[in-house]
């Protein structure tokens, strides 16, 4: 027992041993890398710096194995030559990042200026981070913390970028200081200035050639936006429009002209390359935006393309059944002629609007906030500002289809009467035998009585009505025979059908009496002049039969007829046919 006890306590002491120079060696390595990295490197020389810079470059250099890292409310960018290096966010041994900045800058520009030849750029993991050197020696420390964590970015990428941006830095200064190649970079800027005013010289003088040619396109073109003779839009409007609209080209050549040249001067020196690179990306940006939109947009286009050709060829093929029944060669139980043209363009406005209403999805934009806002905003004022229109338009459409009149067919409209010329969307044309044209809106004539004196003829022409109030004591017989001897006499009248007269009322001192008749001429200027003849008629064969015409009102009868006789018709001026 004594003996198996002795060797199960040499075991444990052998055990216990091992572990405790494990221990040993694993302390020993540690202090060794501590003191490793806390020691300057054999090549390095003294850096002449402020007393603040030296204490932060010392605790960086002495903090490589352990050192707590706060985030600070101020981040601060190491810049050199321009360009942004690093951004410091993290306090370092109490450092904050603006001190850590400076020091890691007098790090650098005096790294640079010891006349070494060649200056390589190296990365070194740490626990908290990673070291950014420069031929073995530490120029900043990029911690964990002062990662953007938000933007994904993590240490080790932030460090490289870091040190890209350092090697950059380093061989521009080199640049800078080579006078063969500040020398070389000078020409090309004077090379390119020299470019740049001959291209500003030669926009000058397109300029003027572009505008003649634009004012001459504009004057030959704008003659033929016309509708029945009608210029749609000033010519002098247009001519303003293109003058203004290649001033505007004029001007964006030049600045894109400007914004090239002081892009590429600018990348010709070091100094000022990070300004030239950060021109050029601005402006490959927009373009990749703008191409990348393009593309994007291409697809969506091609539908929309294909849904607008197939409107335009229903469109079309629609037209062609319209020319056919307006030229009588097709017969449709549901069109007339007389109606095909408002059927046509409401056709066409439907289908549009339908294929609008398809494509619109895949416009490009059409799914962004501002397209649909400004979509909503145009809905909004279309909806308020047009229903006047949309009015006049519903009025149009039921007197279209419901056939009140037909243009050519003269009608009466409240007060109104005359031909109707234009049977339009939002109004009615009717041209009065005074030489007048009137334009009523739809709405009004829907509303109003409509008279119409084309439909009921016999054949061409339209109706001719006049009444006469006669008192009591003419017999009505005669009354009626004067009447219709007034109608024969009259020019353009017809026999057939018979004119007749109709007994309309039996007022309180006379009697009135309604004479229609029917007439050929078609024209509202004749019409006119028939019921001009018509009512000089009338007066004629009264006066020779001695019936005077005193109503509507009167007190008494007079003591003498009031009538002219036959031999007085033609007293000066009046002259005989």
């Amino acid at each position: 027992m004594t003996s198996s006890h002795a060797s199960v306590s040499l075991i444990d002491l052998r055990v216990i041993a091992r572990i405790a120079l494990s221990l040993a060696c694993g302390l020993g390595i540690h202090l060794a890398a501590a003191s490793a990295h806390a020691r300057p490197a054999p090549h390095a020389k003294p850096v002449a710096a402020s007393a603040s810079a030296s204490a932060s470059t010392a605790a960086e250099a002495a903090s490589t194995d352990y050192a707590p890292t706060a985030v600070s409310d101020t981040p601060a960018t190491l810049r050199l030559f321009n360009r942004d290096v690093a951004v410091l966010r993290a306090e370092l041994l109490h450092n904050p990042p603006a001190q850590r900045v400076q020091a890691a800058e007098q790090r650098i520009l005096a790294r640079l200026q010891d006349g070494s030849a060649q200056h390589l750029v190296s990365l070194a993991p740490i626990p908290y981070g990673y070291e950014v050197q420069i031929n073995s020696a530490m120029m900043f420390i990029v911690t964990h913390d002062d990662v953007d964590a938000l933007a994904g970015e993590s240490t080790e990428a932030a460090a490289q970028h870091a040190a890209a941006a350092l090697e950059t830095v380093i061989r521009e200064s080199s640049e800078s200081q080579n006078l063969r190649a500040m020398l070389h970079a000078s020409g090309l800027a004077a090379g390119v200035t020299a470019i740049y005013a001959l291209l500003l010289w030669l926009a000058r003088r397109g300029r003027r050639s572009i505008e003649r040619w634009a004012v001459q396109r504009t004057e030959l073109h704008g003659r033929r936006l016309a509708i029945a003779g009608l210029p749609l839009v000033q010519t002098d409007q247009l001519l303003r429009l293109a003058r203004r609209a290649v001033r505007v080209g004029y001007w964006a050549l030049l600045l894109l002209m400007l914004y090239s040249w002081l892009g590429f001067v600018l990348e010709r020196f070091p100094y000022t390359r990070a300004w030239g690179e950060q021109l050029r990306g601005f402006l490959l940006g927009v373009i990749g935006v703008v191409a990348r939109g393009i593309v994007s947009g291409v697809p969506g286009l091609l539908v929309a393309l294909v849904i607008f050709l197939l409107a335009r060829f229903v469109v079309r093929s629609l037209a062609n059944v319209f020319d056919r029944v307006q030229r009588g060669q097709l017969r449709l139980g549901w069109l007339d002629a007389d109606v095909v043209g408002p059927t046509r363009r409401l056709t066409s406005a439907i289908i549009w609007l339908f294929a609008l209403a398809m494509a619109y999805p895949y416009l490009p934009g059409a799914q962004t906030e501002a397209f649909k806002g400004l979509s909503v905003l145009v809905g909004l004022m279309l909806s308020m500002g047009a229903s006047g229109l949309v009015g006049q338009a519903a009025s149009g459409v039921i007197l279209t289809f419901s056939r009140v009149f037909r243009v050519g067919e003269y009608v009466r409209v409240g007060e109104h009467e005359g031909t109707v010329t234009e049977l339009g969307t939002f109004a009615t044309r009717i041209r009065t035998g005074l030489g007048e044209e009137l334009s009523l809106p739809n709405a009004l004539i829907l509303g109003a009585v409509t008279k119409n004196y084309s439909r009921t003829v016999n054949g061409p022409g339209y109706v001719l009505d006049t009444v006469v109030t006669i008192g009591y004591d003419t017999p009505w017989r005669q009354v009626h025979a004067m009447l219709i001897d007034a109608a024969h006499r009259t020019e353009g009248v017809l026999d057939e059908p018979k004119p007749a007269v109709f007994q309309t009322a039996l007022s309180d001192f006379y009697v009135e009496y309604r004479l229609v008749c029917q007439a050929i001429p078609s024209q509202p200027r004749p019409r006119a002049e028939a019921m001009n003849r018509l009512h000089a008629a009338i007066q004629d064969v009264f006066n020779e039969h001695g019936v005077q015409i005193m109503s509507p009102h009167y007190r008494a009868d007079p003591e003498q007829a009031k009538v002219v006789a036959p031999a007085d018709w033609y007293p000066p001026p009046a002259q005989r046919p």
